[in-house]
């Protein structure tokens, strides 16, 4: 009787390479950049109209595009601020020993984390009044403070949520050790918790960020003056030359790309320096 002696043997797993997304780097930009904007701009320029090219009229609007993707990212900044603020509250609400504000913490942040962004925007826009009266003094609420409290409502439910998983994230040796210590429950949570929860906190906080960043574009919808209200309005007084949308959309998407895609790699170098071994 013979006896077969070649057993199959698995090889060794070849590792996975990196998403195509993670090798990106702003280099890519410049190729982006010249199929968007430089492509219409040279296909133009061969039918030989005497008029200024797609390149050319981008260059003189340029300008006054930079200066509303500045006010997308005040509005970006200011409602992150304003929802992290509102947000780290309610996410200690929802740890709270209080079965009351645990429960209305937690109504809150379901609610306002699975409405729809652009829906919140409306409602504040339309809901608020355009200004209020404290003691014969008129306080106006212009749109972009509207679209500011509007998009800080889903930060600061996202922002709960962050905070709320982080402190439920660390061991409860934690807590017991500070117990035996004689520490209160604030203590605990402002000298022990929550300084150890920054590190768990800020990957997610910056991506959160840059996502944000990208929708302060649905502000255009309801008239706030940003980049895109004013792409649409530079392509209007052109008197809407098709050959100009790709370049001056282009341009609009490189701008947001090189603002939050070194946010994202960033936040991947955060997460492989601040990952946690289980």
């Amino acid at each position: 009787m013979t006896y077969k002696t070649d057993l199959p043997v698995m090889l060794p797993v070849t590792p996975r390479e990196a998403e195509p997304f993670l090798r990106l780097s702003l280099w890519h930009a410049i190729p982006i950049a010249a199929v968007c904007i430089v492509g219409p701009s040279l296909a133009f320029a061969a039918d030989g109209i005497a008029i200024l090219s797609p390149l050319a009229v981008l260059a003189n609007w340029a300008p006054l595009l930079l200066k509303g993707f500045v006010f997308n990212l005040v509005i970006s900044i200011s409602a992150m601020g304003l929802g992290t603020a509102a947000g780290a509250m309610l996410g200690l609400g929802q740890i709270s020993p209080n079965r009351a504000m645990r429960g209305s913490s937690w109504f809150v942040t379901q609610f306002f984390r699975n409405a729809p962004w652009l829906v919140l925007l409306f409602f504040a826009m339309f809901l608020l009044p355009f200004e209020i009266s404290i003691l014969g003094l008129k306080i106006p609420f212009p749109d972009w403070f509207k679209a500011i409290l509007g998009l800080s409502l889903p930060v600061m439910a996202n922002v709960s949520e962050i905070v709320r998983g982080a402190v439920n994230s660390l061991p409860s040796g934690q807590w017991e050790a500070a117990e035996s210590l004689a520490y209160t429950r604030r203590q605990t949570l402002w000298l022990i918790i929550l300084p150890q929860c920054v590190k768990r906190m800020l990957p997610p906080w910056m991506n959160l960020y840059a996502i944000l960043t990208m929708a302060t574009v649905l502000a255009s919808i309801v008239g706030v003056s940003e980049v895109m209200t004013l792409t649409g309005r530079a392509l209007s007084a052109e008197g809407g030359r098709p050959e100009l949308l790709a370049p001056f959309y282009g341009f609009v998407l490189l701008l947001f790309f090189a603002y939050c895609y070194p946010i994202a790699r960033f936040t991947v170098r955060l997460e492989k320096k601040f990952s946690v071994i289980t």
